[in-house]
């Protein structure tokens, strides 16, 4: 019996993936690093460390470390996602269609812990959830499942009763592998990937979820 839910934050609760992009374009190019929305999108879902990991391996620059970069890029995006970042549509509907059915609910997000509270607060939901957890604190970020089971554990929540929502591939392959069901509502231009016909669920808007899609997936 499904009785946990458990969400991803990037680009399904918040419409934050294009200010991570220019936030990620303007820190690699301060490092002679010029990074197009396409092969910016390579890396989503990863921690921001791995991300940062990636592009050094490929462009190998040496005028700032791995890590400065991956401090400014954090507090790069966490400044524009206060200034600019807007839920995604049906965010308190979703929100409130779990609570009405008294669901456990969780956040598992690649996000560092400091920028997922920066998130909850500017979008006032911190406290609909029963346990936030960040993939930071985990040994392996997204796709590897850690984070999601982290997150299950603090609800105490078996996996197998968990329904996780997802944005990503990444993130979708991270769930799968937890062994949860898994809903998808990826961006738009994003819809037509055949690797997310993994999900369980493929939604286009937060706000298209109902109970008689719940009882499909239980």
């Amino acid at each position: 019996m499904i009785n946990t839910v458990i969400f991803d934050m990037d680009g399904l609760l918040i419409d934050s993936e294009p200010l991570w992009g220019q936030a990620m374009r303007e820190v690699f190019s301060t490092v002679g690093v010029t990074l197009s929305p396409e092969l910016t999108s390579r890396t989503t879902g990863l921690r921001t460390k791995e991300v940062v990991s990636y592009w050094h391996e490929h462009f190998q620059w040496n005028n700032k470390s791995a890590e400065e970069v991956t401090v400014e890029i954090i507090d790069n995006v966490t400044s524009k996602i206060l200034r600019e970042g807007r839920a995604m549509e049906g965010l308190t509907y979703i929100l409130d269609f779990f609570h009405t059915r008294s669901f456990k609910v969780g956040l598992a997000s690649s996000s560092p812990m400091r920028l997922i509270q920066s998130v909850l607060d500017h979008l006032g939901i911190r406290d609909r959830f029963h346990a936030v957890i960040s993939a930071e604190f985990e040994p392996h970020g997204k796709p590897h499942p850690a984070v999601y089971l982290s997150c299950a554990q603090e609800l105490n929540s078996s996996p197998l009763h968990c329904l996780a929502f997802e944005d990503s591939v990444t993130g979708m392959i991270a769930a799968k592998a937890a062994r949860m069901k898994v809903v998808v509502v990826p961006e738009a231009h994003k819809r037509n990937d055949g690797r997310f016909g993994l999900a369980d669920l493929q939604l286009g808007s937060l706000l298209e979820f109902d109970d008689e899609r719940l009882g499909g997936l239980r």
